[in-house]
């Protein structure tokens, strides 16, 4: 389960703990959606296949996320399902960025930053934990050269709710991001990241106050991963800081309220 579905399934529990009802379609064929729209107030798309999906359906009220920065499709069919939105939830303002320059007027365009639960601070140790991808837009490559040179070990994690017990910080390595919730999960334990200076990844992570930025560079990668395995003090400090930052901007209770802002707005 990747970041946004983890986002989807936090939403959907945070709306229905403040009592609204809310069906979560996975895999819905147009059927499906045609049947489910019918009496929705809201149609929230959390992907591109449900933007669709929901747009050829003929939803009213529809909400899209964008967390990804993918240029936008400029073909006929790609333009009227841009234009079938109500209004776009991007994910940072990099991705929102993205759109306008893709030709999605910003009237229309709402930045709602992930949220993630507040964990408990993690028991700091030796561990270096990475996000296990194959896909080659990450840098999980890069994590590889990086580890060589410094002589260190990397866990790739299926499961960083398990993981990132006892890590000694993430490692978040990509060649493009909309925001990066898996860095924020480390955040919320108190688990230091190094984290790519790209997308939307240097509003989530603050260098030298909740994190360490660094270019897509094995050497570069390498230095700050020595620099917090050498300074116990320091990796304290930014895992501290880190976690306040989550609790007081990148809370899932502060996603969801954000979320049926907007949904209010669309219905105003």
């Amino acid at each position: 389960m990747r970041g946004g579905q983890r986002q989807a399934l936090l939403l959907v529990e945070g709306l229905r703990a403040r009592g609204h009802e809310s069906p979560f379609l996975t895999r819905p064929g147009l059927r499906a959606v045609r049947g489910a729209i019918e009496c929705a107030d809201i149609v929230h798309a959390h992907d591109a296949r449900s933007h669709t999906l929901a747009a050829v359906a003929g939803a009213r009220g529809l909400v899209v996320s964008r967390r990804v920065v993918f240029p936008l499709r400029q073909s006929i069919a790609s333009r009227w399902k841009y234009r079938r939105a109500a209004l776009y939830l991007a994910v940072s303002r990099h991705v929102r960025e993205c759109m306008i320059r893709d030709g999605v007027s910003a009237a229309r365009i709402r930045v709602v930053y992930d949220g993630v639960p507040l964990r408990e601070s993690s028991r700091r140790g030796r561990t270096l934990v990475a996000p296990a991808t194959e896909d080659p837009r990450k840098g999980s490559d890069l994590v590889r050269r990086a580890a060589a040179i410094a002589g260190i070990e990397v866990v790739f994690s299926n499961d960083l709710d398990r993981d990132l017990e006892g890590a000694a910080m993430l490692l978040y390595v990509t060649r493009a991001e909309g925001l990066g919730s898996a860095a924020l999960l480390a955040m919320s334990a108190g688990v230091p990241v190094v984290a790519s200076a790209v997308g939307g990844l240097p509003e989530v992570v603050e260098h030298e106050r909740t994190g360490l930025l660094v270019n897509n560079d094995p050497e570069d990668i390498a230095a700050a991963v020595q620099r917090l395995l050498d300074d116990d003090s320091l990796a304290a400090r930014l895992g501290a800081c880190a976690r306040e930052r989550v609790r007081a901007e990148f809370s899932a209770d502060r996603m969801v309220e954000a979320t049926l802002a907007a949904y209010e707005e669309v219905l105003a």
